[in-house]
């Protein structure tokens, strides 16, 4: 039995057809399953090994690999901070201290509410020019303060279902200013 809708087996066959090798459409139809469920289940992973002819322990291979990918339910909505190098300089650690208090749950953790997922990473977002800098559903947001990671948050939980933060383009500044280096 298919764990997978019609429309995301549809999108895994559509990525599978861009490309001259099947494999090629691993990354983008792992993210079609986590769309869909919110992680990738091994039901969802195996079907995606299926439908690219591949076998089962390649995608899980690939899916387990990237830490974008998630092996178990989250919350509704996901927040990574980025702790590299520059986020560090400009004061990462504050912010990750900041959220887990916030937050109440610690990196990796899920709010009580099941509204938020979140954790750090010393992989970096690419977001130096903005640091510190984190990631709410795969949108940026830039030169954080406590107060400003408040408001993102607010804002998040204050949005209609299917709707998170306000994307911005790549090195656009926060309402804040830059901080002072």
């Amino acid at each position: 039995m298919s764990v997978l809708t019609a429309h995301t087996r549809a999108e895994i066959v559509r990525q599978r057809d861009r490309y001259p090798h099947a494999r090629s459409a691993v990354l983008p139809s792992l993210w079609a399953v986590q769309h869909q469920l919110g992680y990738l289940s091994p039901e969802g992973m195996a079907e995606v090994a299926e439908l690219l002819q591949l076998t089962p322990s390649e995608v899980e291979a690939v899916a387990s690999f990237y830490s974008m990918y998630f092996d178990r339910p989250g919350g509704r909505h996901h927040v990574l901070v980025c702790i590299n190098v520059s986020c560090a300089l400009r004061g990462a650690d504050e912010i990750v201290t900041h959220l887990e208090r916030r937050l109440g749950c610690p990196s990796g953790g899920t709010t009580a509410d099941g509204a938020f997922t979140w954790e750090h990473t010393v992989e970096c977002l690419g977001a130096c020019g903005g640091a510190p800098a984190m990631q709410v559903d795969h949108h940026f947001q830039e030169n954080l303060t406590p107060e400003r990671v408040d408001a993102i948050l607010d804002g998040v939980r204050a949005a209609p279902a299917g709707e998170g933060p306000q994307p911005r383009p790549r090195g656009a500044r926060g309402p804040s200013a830059p901080r002072a280096s």
